[in-house]
């Protein structure tokens, strides 16, 4: 008999559509008995679940988004690391450390081929760098700096929700590029960590600033590359303030995220034409196969001490609503994740 067969497993379902930011009341937490595996499939003991604010997507009953709405009732699902507990699939051996789509859950039931499945290297001990630097977010600042964008040394580089996992890497990759960098977050603790911390050379708090006003004064030649993590009005105040032929990496949009039916706007896209803008939007998924690729990038930078990311951890499966509603409200600096 499977040494875990028969073992409950506790997971979090979506049981109601969430409202704005309330998680607590959307999830519920649920156990059942782990089945017998199928072959193909591994199971996973969970070591760290990623909170990831495009997982808000998955929440939604929307059909036109790059991934099919979780219906309700079934488990909830994210990047999660672990070990392999069994395996039915040639590939994969008990005791391998992965990063794969699993569930919010102990133990998540994986279907390697189709999951984003990768056997981790020996290179970081401790499980969750690799969804930090080492992870989706790490190669979504790269390419958004990198290819995207194609931020060169000189130019002036604004990332919203800078103090974020995503944008605070894409500041810190720019600024090694030799970009001047001016970071958008909210409170004003969160922009001295930034200039004093990170190296950025300006930043804006959005709770207390007319962004649109503060990146004038900041960027009196124009933003040459925003990286939008947030859409809305702030990609409305950014906007206002591009240079001749300006480029714009859409990452992530929180602003649709949470909204309750459509968002309006942008109301500045005239500037589109009349700044002769590129606007380009970029999902990780597109680019996973690329880890070989794209982790010697980071570690250089990391060696060098051009890239650090602080974590923010939750601990236990309880936790996890929490944890994910840090993303929204502004509560996190750096990558959120939950160790179990």
């Amino acid at each position: 008999m499977s040494p875990v067969m028969n073992t409950a497993n506790r997971h979090w379902i979506l049981a109601r559509r969430p409202v704005g930011n309330a998680y607590a009341e959307a999830f519920e937490l649920k156990s059942e008995t782990l089945p017998a595996l199928s072959d193909g499939q591994i199971l996973v003991r969970n070591k760290v679940l990623s909170m990831d604010s495009g997982t808000r997507m998955y929440m939604t009953d929307r059909e036109d988004s790059y991934q099919p709405g979780t219906p309700l009732g079934a488990k909830l699902i994210g990047t999660v690391l672990g070990v392999v507990e069994e395996s039915r699939h040639p590939a994969y051996k008990a005791g391998m450390r992965v990063r794969c789509y699993g569930q919010w859950a102990d133990f998540s039931l994986v279907e390697p081929d189709t999951t984003y499945c990768t056997v981790l290297d020996g290179a970081h001990a401790d499980l969750k760098e690799y969804v930090g630097i080492y992870g989706a977010n790490g190669w979504t600042a790269w390419v958004g700096v990198v290819e995207t964008c194609a931020a060169k040394a000189g130019e002036t580089f604004v990332v919203s929700a800078a103090a974020g996992c995503t944008g605070l890497m894409a500041g810190q990759i720019a600024k090694a590029r030799g970009c001047r960098v001016i970071g958008i977050a909210g409170g004003a603790a969160k922009c001295d960590l930034l200039t004093g911390e990170y190296g950025f050379d300006g930043a804006i708090d959005y709770k207390s600033a007319d962004v649109e006003a503060a990146l004038a004064l900041l960027c009196p030649d124009g933003i040459d590359v925003y990286f939008d993590n947030v859409g809305g009005a702030i990609l409305d105040a950014a906007l206002a303030n591009m240079a001749l032929f300006g480029r714009v990496a859409v990452c992530g949009l929180i602003t649709n995220y949470i909204a309750q039916g459509p968002v309006p706007g942008p109301y500045r896209f005239d500037q589109v034409l009349m700044k002769r803008l590129r606007i380009e939007g970029f999902f990780s998924p597109d680019f996973y196969a690329r880890e070989p690729q794209f982790n010697p990038e980071l570690a250089k930078l990391a060696a060098a001490g051009q890239l650090r990311l602080p974590f923010e951890v939750s601990t236990g499966l309880e936790a996890t609503p929490a944890a994910f509603t840090k993303l929204f409200t502004g509560a996190n600096i750096g990558k959120v994740v939950v160790e179990l």
